[in-house]
């Protein structure tokens, strides 16, 4: 069937088709160039009457496949099909060898299954591509139903999956296996009321000055500053800390002189401050303290009294009475969240924090600073407040483990957060802010790895974005996870249909992908870019794959290797929607 060389170049070779024997349904089969102490393989990738062309893949030595070729082959003769013992080494064991897991049906190879290394596949980034209706969803809950189907009386009952589910498709599709001993399935979700599945929470006490900065949209270095002021102003209002009358005095002093030096008229300063006083106001400092002076006392309201001159006569008293009080220096204050807070009380705080921070005179400040007010204000009035309500303090670590445990008290293997309930926005920063507390409580381990999660990202490129807290913060949680997470254990699996959408330092991190049918430009740009012992033949059969079908290549496979996947069962939530149904 195989004849003569006709030509060599790099990686390919042509040889004569004999009689044309080998036809088409031969395309993307292997076969097998024997040497001397190897056999080298190739893959056909075309086939015309007078000649074959094959691409050079590895090559087998000692039963062993290699993937490359480290010299070409000296005789091209006695080429032959591949048996079934060379196939297994390439797309894995019928018989699903220990450390692998099954994939799916081989798309060029009736009847033999496809499987994966489950460390090489799992402990590394991967993405799992295709444009929407061809897959996708039905892949992931493919995967993962056969990674947790049991083998050998044993199941990965210490995993932790963290799945983002952008629409709620995956609310059903992981519910056998709470049928099995020691694994279980846990639902998250945003719609309130929703019976047996637990409502999102975001503690409050958890977070720092970085997810605030995520939560309320921050812009500027300015906001990020009088957040910092907020929350150790909500630790000295709600700890108990000694200087507490001290700190509200010196906030309430301060603010009150820069409204008596603002420039304004005596009548328009008297009105700022009696509203300050009215709002903000401590027992030493009111509107009815007493300002002692030889004769007589006054109230610090009658000292504001407008004489006929039109001015503040007792000004002179006010100032000195305001500078009575200590001043204590907070910028070595740390705050340490030990109990529990509410919005409200971010919002009384962060209002002391703006009139510390002189908004009340700078038309400037206040317009860029009572943004956060407001979009505090917008949580507080809208139902998203009872995401961030919680019943007691726990620690990090606590939250971390109620979060993947199960309502029966054992471990959560998967668990599942529906975001179908909010928009986008808020989605994006429960996303960024639920992975960056589990990559830092993962970082802060002594036992570094020990406690592995896996983060899959459903519609990864709304999260996965050039946002602006790379300038500000000086890093994208995402980011960070691709390039540090795997040693700290925390893997970062995203699904798209939009690649070229991602950022590129994530997608470039990825040791594995899953494609999908994808016809965008750009997007087979990428993807062309980033598999590079992918060849060109297959790369243009992405465009045409039927649903359920996908090409799969990365160090978890041995080859670049297109892969039929059984239906899920139960199947996620993800059909189209049936018009003729519908309509008819």
């Amino acid at each position: 069937m195989f004849g003569e060389l006709i030509k060599i170049d790099e990686n390919i070779i042509v040889v004569k088709n004999l009689s044309g024997k080998v036809n088409l349904q031969c395309l993307n089969y292997h076969v097998i160039i024997p040497e001397e102490n190897r056999n080298v393989v190739g893959e056909i990738i075309n086939i015309s009457s007078s000649d074959i062309t094959i691409n050079l893949v590895g090559e087998i030595v000692n039963n062993v496949f290699l993937q490359g070729i480290t010299r070409k082959p000296g005789l091209v003769k006695d080429i032959r099909f591949l048996y079934k013992s060379e196939l297994e080494l390439l797309i894995g064991s019928q018989n699903e060898a220990p450390g692998e897991f099954e994939l799916g049906e081989s798309a060029i190879y009736t009847g033999y299954k496809v499987n994966a290394s489950m460390e090489t596949f799992f402990a590394n980034h991967f993405a799992i591509l295709g444009n929407s209706g061809y897959g996708k969803s039905c892949g992931v809950a493919r995967i993962l139903q056969n990674v947790f189907k049991e083998r050998n009386n044993a199941v990965p009952e210490k995993a932790h999956i963290l799945l983002f589910d952008a629409y709620g498709e995956y609310n059903q599709a992981f519910d056998s296996i709470n049928l099995t001993p020691t694994l279980n399935f846990k639902k998250y979700t945003t719609e309130f009321n929703m019976g047996n599945d637990d409502l999102l929470k975001i503690p409050l006490f958890l977070l720092d000055e970085d997810d605030y900065t995520l939560l309320l949209n921050v812009d500027s270095v300015s906001q990020m500053h009088v957040i910092k002021k907020t929350l150790k102003l909500i630790y000295i209002f709600n700890s108990g800390h000694s200087d507490l009358l001290q700190y509200k005095n010196e906030i309430i002093a301060k603010c009150i002189m820069d409204i008596l030096s603002s420039g304004r008229n005596a009548s328009q300063i008297r009105d700022q401050i009696v509203a300050v006083l009215t709002s903000y106001n401590t027992p030493d400092l009111n509107l009815n303290t007493i300002i002692s002076q030889p004769g007589y006392n006054r109230t610090l309201r009658q000292c504001l009294n407008i004489d006929e001159q039109g001015k503040i006569a007792a000004i002179n008293l006010v100032i000195d009475e305001l500078q009575k009080y200590t001043k204590v220096n907070s910028e070595e204050l740390i705050p340490v969240f030990d109990f529990n807070y509410t919005l409200e009380d971010f919002y009384y705080a962060l209002e002391f924090a703006l009139m510390s921070e002189g908004t009340i005179n700078s038309q400037s400040s206040y317009e860029s600073n009572n943004l956060l007010k407001n979009r505090v204000l917008n949580i507080i009035n809208s139902e998203y407040k009872k995401y961030f309500t919680m019943d007691q303090y726990i620690s990090r670590e606590e939250f971390i483990n109620t979060l993947f445990t199960s309502n029966n008290g054992e471990n959560a293997q998967i668990i599942n957060i529906n975001l179908n309930n909010v928009d986008d926005r808020f989605a994006k920063n429960v996303v960024k802010i639920y992975s960056r507390m589990i990559f830092e409580y993962a970082a802060k381990l002594e036992d570094r790895g020990t406690y592995p999660v896996h983060i899959v990202l459903e519609e990864a490129h709304r999260y996965i974005q050039n946002d602006i807290d790379v300038s500000l913060l000086g890093y994208n949680i995402f980011g960070r996870i691709c390039k540090e997470g795997r040693k700290y254990g925390i893997i970062l699996g995203m699904i798209t249909q939009r690649p070229s959408e991602l950022t590129n330092t994530v997608l470039s991190q990825c040791s594995n992908y899953v494609v999908f049918r994808i016809f965008h430009p750009e997007d087979l740009k990428l993807i062309e870019s980033i598999s590079i012992n992918v060849n060109r033949e297959a790369l243009s059969r992405i465009k045409s794959l039927s649903p359920g079908n996908a090409l799969v290549f990365g160090s978890a496979f041995k080859i670049p290797t297109f892969v039929k996947f059984a239906m899920p069962d139960p199947s996620p939530k993800s059909s189209s929607v049936n018009v003729n149904n519908l309509w008819y």
